[in-house]
């Protein structure tokens, strides 16, 4: 294993604060005595399982002199004590090539004043083995890091004799402890998740997207004579990327302190209380606490924000989107800018060229910084509608922010109220403020004033227009946010005369939770799938169909539904019978209840189940891990003349015990009969003719695309039409986003940063040849990810890390065929995925203060085959008789 080696002193000495009645006495120093320890405290950083060529990392060696300075008359167990370090010469076990300390000395590594400070003595006052919060002496004026580590030795000092549960305050900050003592030996176990530090980092709101974390701390002491013999200490703490556990880093700090000898020592001060004895040894030492200290690092020959941009800058043009450079490049990038001023990062918006453009938007907005959205809002117009490519691409990435502020919010909020040069933007800021109120409402925002202030205004959004596009706007905002007090809004507008009304309001209500779906929602979506009040089209129907078989039905529910089944559209006999059939055979949540229902002959018959048509439903898996489980459904609905009425694809992700809806994709159709001089069917004789698209993206609801829409609208795009599919969703996504300082016993503190990059391009489109009587349909998706995660020590004078990452990059196609010469006309659907490889790297480096550095990186790469997604056999049936009927 591999262990830079560096004999240097350490540190200060100091306890915590135990707050905890009945306490027993902790371990008591002799009067004119010199306790001399062997001093060691070691980090090592590696992938979680290890790796052959051993763990980056160093351990830095010292002696250790502890002596009594006071003792309170009145008190045995009130003390305060003295420690001070000596050093030892730099010593190296690995070669040459290998070890970075290697012919290195202590005052060339850390530097006179540094190496001067770590060899000032300090104090500690301990009380009944205990130190409060500030009873730790030492100098201001000391580089934190020296600091740091002194407080690191004098945690591991403190102890208490009995078995209990407590509360301390050491070097980690406060934390509860628990003691078992077992006949001369003492075992500490920190509960680490307990610690309250200043501190704070940040983490991705979807645990699918997640980091997962595992961390213990142990020390054991062993007495003698009533005070320690030895104390050795180990901490770990490992961090793994939800969806592929292999993606993980871990940190191991080990601290041992042990009694190599005892002689005479300084007599005891005479002192009334603590503050005057400490006076009394050195008027400069200063009540410094004994929690860690904020390190400020700085990035010594470091390239400028401008510098990083210009050597990233070709990996972010459109044409390398599809490679996982891009990514890569992305999450370096978003890291520098989070590290820049409003000015450095205005350089770099205002330099870039107009392809590379949109992803410098991309990676400013993803960084979520104060600076970084001040950037943004001055350097974006939102009164010129020629900037809607960028303007939208900010917006999307404050959707798709992984921990939002009230500031961004209330940013889009302002935008909302001003002049908008695009109606497409104006739509698109309410629709993502929805998405922002959910992330702050997860996170107990929900109060926050501007929070409350974009919520009344979505929430009183639907009645106060008349537009129709106006309203859908503020229906979709709600949609996103999933406030429990837009569900009677949902509800009612479930029953609307306005079939994108219902559309919209019925697939929000299936995004809630099973649980909120009451009585009177029940009702209201049943009455609309059986037209108790009025006639409504097929695909509103057929998505209050999805929401009573995913709201767990009650065995009326489901009586009824199937007893419909006969008495519905053709199409959509065929489409309630495939969707059941695909419940059953995917075992989902309702299957149950289906089966018992489908027992009565009356409800289960051939006369129902022998239904024709082309529309189908069906779910399958992608991929299944011990991580992750991916699973994709098929909805197709056509209209009894054969055109595509509406189609609708999922991809979910699973993992935790969590749900992420990755992707949907659904096209509608309406209002095309007229074409092919055929008859609309029941409630749908007066729409006008529309197509479009609309994205939903990890859990976010983007603004719909409109093909065509109206006769004339039909008509031009008909003889123009070329094949090509529109652009839905385009940019760079920052998936997961996990940052937290960790403060290890030993007073060193580990940085991770672990992030996920996506480079998308969502497109889908839309064919129809009269003279072929054929119609096609295409939701093209590509991508490539790159998750990375990293742990880094910077000590200042020595930085070691590691860096875990895996990349992937890949294509997903989805295309239907339909041929409606004659009924029951021929339907073809193919979801295929390419070849892609999937790359892992294992990388480490250290580096000095003085520019001498060592990096190793290690990978492996393994394709995965390409592979055309299983549905079912009548579908394949259908494929062949397309393909042969066309060839």
């Amino acid at each position: 294993m591999k262990k830079s080696l560096l004999a240097v002193i350490l540190i200060s000495k100091n306890c915590a604060s135990c707050v905890s009645s009945g306490v027993a006495a902790g371990p008591r120093l002799n009067n004119n005595q010199l306790y001399k320890f062997s001093y060691t405290t070691e980090v090592l950083i590696d992938k979680a399982r290890g790796s052959k060529e051993g763990s980056a990392g160093y351990r830095i060696s010292s002696d250790v002199d502890v002596n009594l300075v006071w003792r309170d008359p009145s008190s045995k167990d009130d003390q305060l004590i003295k420690l001070a370090v000596c050093v030892i010469e730099p010593v190296s076990q690995t070669s040459e090539k290998k070890n970075i300390l290697h012919g290195a000395t202590t005052e060339s590594v850390l530097g006179k004043t540094k190496l001067a400070a770590l060899t000032k003595p300090f104090l500690l006052h301990l009380k009944n083995g205990k130190v409060r919060a500030k009873a730790f002496y030492s100098y201001w004026e000391e580089p934190t890091t020296i600091k740091n580590l002194k407080r690191g030795l004098a945690s591991l000092l403190q102890v208490q004799l009995n078995t209990g549960k407590v509360v301390e305050n050491d070097v980690s900050g406060r934390c509860t402890v628990e003691y078992k003592a077992v006949k001369g030996q003492v075992t500490r176990t920190k509960i680490l998740e307990t610690c309250n530090t200043a501190e704070t980092g940040f983490t991705t709101h979807s645990k699918v997207l997640g980091v997962s974390s595992k961390a213990s701390s142990v020390t054991v002491f062993t007495l003698e004579d009533g005070f320690i013999r030895s104390a050795v200490a180990e901490e770990t703490h490992t961090l793994a990327v939800n969806v592929r556990k292999s993606t993980a880093a871990k940190v191991v700090s080990r601290q041992t302190l042990t009694l190599v000898g005892k002689e005479a020592g300084p007599v005891e001060a005479a002192g009334k209380d603590v503050a005057g004895v400490v006076k009394s040894v050195d008027t400069k030492l200063a009540a410094v606490g004994i929690v860690a200290e904020k390190v400020k690092s700085q990035c010594k020959g470091c390239p400028s924000l401008f510098e990083h941009w210009q050597a990233e800058k070709k990996q972010l043009e459109p044409a390398s989107l599809s490679k996982a450079t891009a990514p890569r490049s992305f999450l370096a990038l978003i890291q520098s800018i989070r590290k820049a001023s409003k000015d450095e990062i205005l350089k770099v918006l205002k330099s870039a060229d107009k392809a590379s453009l949109p992803q410098v938007v991309d990676a400013v907005t993803s960084s979520q910084t104060t600076a970084s959205l001040d950037a943004m809002l001055e350097f974006l117009n939102f009164t010129d509608a020629k900037g809607l490519v960028l303007q939208e691409r900010f917006l999307y990435a404050c959707g798709f922010a992984s921990h939002p502020n009230e500031r961004m919010l209330e940013a889009l909020l302002d935008i909302s109220k001003g002049k908008i040069g695009s109606t497409d933007i104006k739509e698109s800021v309410v629709i993502i403020m929805g998405a922002l109120v959910h992330k702050l409402c997860q996170k107990g925002g929900c109060n926050l004033p501007t929070v409350v202030k974009v919520k009344k205004m979505i929430l009183d959004g639907p009645k106060s227009t008349n537009e129709e596009s106006e309203v859908q706007m503020y229906l979709l905002a709600l949609k996103n946010s999933l406030l429990l007090e837009a569900i009677p809004i949902f509800t009612k507008y479930a029953e609307s005369e306005v079939g994108a009304y219902c559309t919209i309001a019925l697939t929000a209500l299936q995004r809630y939770d099973v649980s909120l779906m009451t009585s009177e929602v029940k009702q209201t979506v049943n009455r609309v799938y059986h037209q108790n009040r009025r006639i409504y089209e097929k695909n509103v129907r057929a998505a209050a169909a999805d929401v009573i078989l995913s709201s767990n039905p009650s065995y009326m529910e489901i009586k009824n539904l199937l007893l419909s089944i006969g008495n519905l559209p053709h199409e959509m006999n065929k489409y309630m019978l495939s969707k059941i059939q695909d419940i059953i055979r995917f075992q989902m949540p309702a299957s149950k209840v289906l089966r018992q229902a489908m027992k009565d002959m009356i409800s289960h018959n051939y006369d129902r189940f022998a239904k024709v048509g082309s529309s189908s439903a069906y779910s399958g898996f992608m991929a299944q891990s011990a991580d992750v489980s991916s699973t994709y459904s098929l909805d197709i609905l056509y209209s009894g003349s054969g055109i595509l009425r509406r189609s609708n694809m999922n991809i979910y992700g699973a993992s935790n015990g969590a749900m992420l809806h990755g992707l949907q994709v659904a096209i509608e159709a309406q209002g095309l009969e007229s074409l092919i001089a055929a008859t609309p069917d029941e409630g749908e004789e007066d729409l006008e003719s529309f197509a479009g698209m609309s994205a939903l993206l990890f859990d976010v609801q983007l603004r719909p695309v409109t093909f065509f829409k109206g006769y004339s609208d039909l008509m031009s795009k008909m003889f123009s039409m070329t094949g090509e599919p529109m652009n839905v969703v385009k940019g760079l996504i920052l998936l997961s986003d996990h940052s937290e300082v960790i403060q290890l016993q030993s007073g060193l503190k580990a940085n991770a940063e672990f992030q996920g990059g996506l480079a998308i391009d969502i497109s889908g489109g839309m064919e129809i040849s009269l003279w072929y009587r054929e119609s096609k349909t295409s939701v093209n998706n590509r991508g490539a990810l790159v998750v990375t995660g990293n742990i880094t020590v910077d000590m200042d004078f020595l930085r070691t890390g590691v860096e875990v990452s895996f990349e992937t990059e890949a294509a997903l196609d989805f295309i239907t065929t339909v041929q409606f010469s004659e009924y029951p006309f021929l339907v073809c659907m193919q979801m295929d995925k390419t070849t892609f490889p999937v790359s892992e790297y294992l990388t480490k480096y250290e580096r000095l203060s003085s520019g001498k550095s060592i990096k190793s990186r290690k990978g492996r790469k393994m394709l995965i085959p390409g592979s055309e997604f299983p549905l079912h056999q009548e579908n394949s049936n259908m494929c062949k008789k397309v393909f042969d009927s066309s060839w």
